[in-house]
């Protein structure tokens, strides 16, 4: 069964998810920079993650990961 998310995505943030059993975390920053910064941070001590993009309210827009400087 799969289990419902607790909150609602919010415009103009930028999401990336930490892969992790028995459940993933979403995790969001205001700003890109930000963002990209803590997904770096969390790729360079081994956690598998994965860029999800800046929502726009029906989707994920700019979802290329950021550049790898690990």
């Amino acid at each position: 069964m799969r289990s419902k998310k607790n909150f609602t995505m919010g415009k103009g943030k930028w999401y990336f998810t930490i892969k992790s059993t028995p459940n993933n975390i979403t995790m969001y920053r205001k700003t890109k920079k930000a963002a990209a910064d803590a997904f770096t941070r969390y790729r360079r001590l081994g956690k598998e993650v994965e860029w999800l993009g800046k929502w726009d309210g029906k989707k994920f827009q700019e979802s290329s990961s950021p550049a790898a400087s690990a």
